[in-house]
């Protein structure tokens, strides 16, 4: 099974899975770039796998209905182009092979979802989105920090070796802000200086995985006593990992 991220606009990616005959797609913001992807692979188009309603990840799903053989997937609790199959937590879906399970992962919207599966030969895979980012997470326009709180703590308990396929390249601004919340994290320093020469040659940064999220993304580290103690430094009002959080996502959200 291939795994292949799309760039499309300025910084997001598609995440298109295909088995050298058929293929599916992750939140196609834009048509263009699956189709010259299917194009240049002679793939047929199997299903489309949408993670949340903003128009960078739903923008090209009618363009792409021509050639579509299967479903459009989507969550249920939220505005997706029709027609589509909505979806809520825990529902399995099968596509390539594979049995994708449904994760309910509010904070980013009110309805977001992401997409895991453990059915490959592979290392285990998540399409989340915008909820998780390699060291950060998204902004809360429509949920809550306890919602997102609860939402990485989804994330964080799946397989270590989950391979994490975020929707932005977003990754070297949000290691910059990580190392400003914990200094001392030497694993973050590691992986900003790999994730520094990956750009440098022109190599996207993603997937990352599970374990390393843990060890590296302050969002996912908010019991840390660092990550605390700069979260107070910064308009925490308590030290609870849900005000930790809070803070911290106020405080990235004007960070530069």
């Amino acid at each position: 099974m291939n795994l292949t991220a799309l760039p499309a606009f300025s910084d997001n990616y598609i995440w298109m899975l295909d088995d050298g005959r058929e293929a599916v797609v992750v939140d196609p913001g834009e048509a263009a770039p699956v189709e010259s992807a299917l194009d240049a692979r002679a793939l047929a188009l199997v299903g489309i796998l949408v993670t949340h309603h903003h128009p960078d990840h739903v923008g090209g799903v009618d363009a792409l209905r021509k050639r579509l053989r299967g479903p459009v997937y989507g969550p249920a609790r939220e505005g997706i182009p029709e027609p589509f199959e909505p979806l809520v937590d825990g529902d399995e879906i099968d596509l390539l092979g594979l049995r994708f399970r449904v994760i309910d992962v509010p904070g980013h919207t009110a309805g977001h979802i992401a997409y895991f599966t453990a059915s490959g030969p592979q290392p285990p895979v998540l399409f989340c989105g915008d909820t998780l980012f390699s060291g950060g997470c998204g902004r809360l326009f429509e949920g809550t920090p306890a919602q997102m709180h609860a939402s990485l703590a989804k994330l964080g308990a799946l397989l270590g070796d989950t391979r994490v396929c975020c929707a932005h390249e977003y990754t070297l601004s949000n290691l910059k802000f990580a190392r400003e919340v914990e200094p001392g994290n030497q694993a973050l320093r590691d992986y900003e200086a790999w994730c520094v020469r990956e750009r440098e040659d022109r190599r996207a940064t993603l997937p990352s995985s599970i374990a390393r999220e843990l060890a590296v993304n302050p969002f996912m580290r908010c019991t840390e006593p660092e990550v605390v103690q700069s979260a107070l430094g910064h308009g925490a009002t308590g030290d609870t990992a849900v005000e930790v959080l809070a803070a911290l996502r106020q405080w990235k959200n004007d960070y530069r």
